[in-house]
């Protein structure tokens, strides 16, 4: 099968939002992702694994959220592709629209509102923010309710700059291999390890998911091994990756009339 079957394949299989498919595959088909990802992924990875055992060395909490922010807004804009960019804004939107559905329809008070539109509006702590919520919701969890609420599944119009001039255009892992290094350096250690763990937790919100609408489906996607654990070795660029991959697969799925009628027919 050639590469172009390939991704042919891909396309048509892969239970995501069209548009947003187009992007991914648009993304994995760079240069950028052939020939420099397989290259910055160990380099990362040594550099990132230095930076956090020093940081645990270093006593106290030193911390510079806003230089964090600057660093990635001004990546993201200059040397990051606009496919890449917008997948990367639209995840913030698509995980905040599945904490929303979660808190609805468990009865939960806690409303999540971080839904940036734009490169810049990353900035101003968005990722601290961002891992804060999954854990907030997710502890919260109540009773399902019988109806499903899922007024909230739209994502809408993202600006990922197309017409700004940009150094290079890097491809969302090889982006997240690089932004991965301001992320240990500025946050401090117990933030780190908090915002890494969080990724532990998609096991725990795709069970969820499967109880709030009777679906099965979403207890596949979970990743593979226990949530109960401490992972030192995690390759968080990769596990970040996936991780929005399978938001995009949930958020789809909860958007298909037969979602809504599973639950219908549970409550009945």
């Amino acid at each position: 099968m050639t590469d172009d079957g390939i991704w042919d394949e891909l396309a048509a299989r892969e239970p995501m939002d069209p548009a947003t498919l187009r992007l991914v595959i648009e993304d994995q088909r760079s240069a950028s992702r052939r020939w420099l990802y397989p290259l910055l992924r160990p380099v990362c990875g040594v550099l990132v694994a230095v930076v956090v055992v020093v940081r645990r060395l270093v006593p106290g909490r030193l911390t510079a959220h806003g230089l964090m922010d600057a660093l990635c807004v001004w990546f993201l804009r200059r040397c990051v592709s606009p496919a890449a960019g917008e997948l990367l804004v639209r995840h913030f939107i698509v995980e905040t629209n599945l904490l929303v559905f979660v808190a609805r329809n468990t009865g939960q008070p806690h409303e999540v509102t971080l839904r940036p539109r734009a490169l810049r509006e990353l900035g101003d702590r968005a990722v601290i923010e961002h891992d804060a919520n999954v854990y907030e919701v997710l502890k919260a969890v109540g009773q399902r309710r019988s109806a499903l609420d899922t007024s909230m599944l739209s994502v809408g119009p993202v600006d990922a700059e197309p017409g700004t001039r940009r150094i290079m255009r890097l491809d969302i892992q090889s982006a997240l291999c690089l932004m991965n290094i301001p992320f240990a350096l500025c946050l401090s250690a117990a933030e780190y390890r908090r915002a890494v763990h969080s990724l532990r937790l998609d096991a725990h919100l795709m069970a969820v998911l499967a109880d709030v609408t009777g679906d099965p489906v979403f207890r596949t996607w979970a990743p593979a091994g226990v949530a109960v654990r401490v992972d030192s070795r995690l390759d968080v660029p990769r596990a970040v990756y996936e991780h929005a991959v399978v938001c995009e697969y949930a958020h789809e799925r909860l958007r298909r009339p037969a979602t809504v009628r599973l639950v219908a027919g549970a409550a009945g």
